[in-house]
C-alpha cells in the first residue's frame, strides 16, 4: 500500500506508516528534516506527485496553515495583502482536497476552510492519543473512518482556574512558542500520538 503525506517534511508520519508495511512518502516544497530517511522524500509540488509519481492509496496532507488558521487570519485585517495569500491557501487546499485519489486525509487547525468549503468530520486533541499538549486538529475525511482515542491513553492537564492547560500552553492556554523565524513551522508539527493512531488505524480500514 502507497500513501502520499503531502505538505510535510519531518517524517513523523511517514515513519508511523512505515512501521505498519507501508510505502510512505512525503512531499514538501522544501528538501526534508529526516535526512535518515532523505529517499523517502519528495521535493516539490505535492499536486504534481500526487497525479504523476505513483498511484497512491492514500493521501494526507497539511496544507500551510498560516493564512488559514483562526490564530492567523486577524492579521489579515491589520495586513490587507494577506487575504490575496489567503485566498491561494483556500485554493489550493481544494484543489489537494479535489486530487483523484480514493482515500484522503486532509488537517488543519480550526480556521476559515470550515466555511469556505466545509466543516470538519472531526477534531482531535493530541493528548487524546498520548501527547502532552492541546490543539485541535481537524480532519476532512474521504472514505476513511474516524480515529478513536483510547481513553486510557488520555494525558491529564494541569489545572488552572478550574481549567486544563497543557504542557504546550502557558496558563492562559496561550501557545508558550514566541514569535520566531520558525514559530508557524513548530506549531504545524504533526505529534507522534496522532500519526501512530492514524498509521495503526488507517491500516486496519485497509485490511
Amino acid at each position: 500500500m502507497r500513501v502520499l503525506i503531502g505538505c510535510a517534511r519531518s517524517g513523523v508520519m511517514a515513519r508511523a506508516f512505515r512501521a505498519h508495511g507501508w510505502e510512505a512518502w512525503e512531499c514538501d516544497l522544501l528538501p526534508t528534516r529526516d535526512t535518515e530517511n532523505a529517499q523517502w522524500h519528495l521535493t516539490g509540488d505535492v499536486l504534481w506527485f500526487a497525479e504523476n509519481h505513483y498511484p497512491f492509496d492514500l493521501f494526507i496532507c497539511h496544507p500551510e496553515c498560516r493564512y488559514l488558521s483562526v490564530s492567523g487570519l486577524h492579521w489579515n485585517t491589520r495586513r490587507p495583502e494577506r487575504a490575496q495569500e489567503t485566498e491561494k491557501a483556500i485554493q489550493f487546499f481544494i484543489q489537494c482536497a479535489c486530487l483523484a485519489i480514493r482515500h484522503k486525509v486532509l488537517e488543519n487547525p480550526v480556521g476559515i476552510m470550515s466555511t469556505r468549503w466545509r466543516k470538519p468530520d472531526q477534531i482531535v486533541q493530541p493528548y487524546q492519543f498520548g501527547d502532552d499538549a492541546s490543539k485541535a486538529t481537524c480532519l476532512w475525511l474521504e472514505n476513511m473512518p474516524k480515529l478513536v482515542a483510547d481513553p486510557a491513553q488520555r494525558v491529564p492537564g494541569r489545572i488552572v482556574n478550574g481549567r486544563e492547560r497543557w504542557a504546550n500552553q502557558t496558563d492562559s492556554g496561550q501557545n508558550r512558542l514566541g514569535p520566531s523565524d520558525t514559530r508557524s513551522e513548530q506549531r504545524a508539527q504533526t505529534y507522534p500520538g496522532i500519526a501512530r493512531a492514524m498509521a495503526e488505524q488507517y491500516t486496519e480500514a485497509f485490511v
